[in-house]
């Protein structure tokens, strides 16, 4: 891919799934109260990374162009 994306997770929609944590296990962590966040917020655009944020049942992840501020997800309509 090679672009760089800005990871971001609103935690005030996140019910703590974990899915981003199956699908991209480098790229999520939750808190002790089942909160995700990302690892690194500013990371290298990844499958793992886009499937994590396509499979979260609540879509609280966001992706954008890391600089640029472009979205990647969920994309504009």
């Amino acid at each position: 891919m090679g672009d760089r994306w800005h990871v971001e997770v609103d935690r005030s929609v996140c019910i703590g799934s974990a899915q981003c944590v199956h699908h991209a296990p480098g790229g999520f962590r939750l808190d002790p109260a089942r909160q995700s966040h990302p690892v690194e917020p500013d990371t290298d655009a990844s499958e793992q990374v886009l499937a994590a944020a396509e499979g979260c049942p609540v879509e609280a992840i966001v992706l954008t162009l890391t600089g640029s501020g472009e979205p990647v997800f969920p994309p504009e309509e």
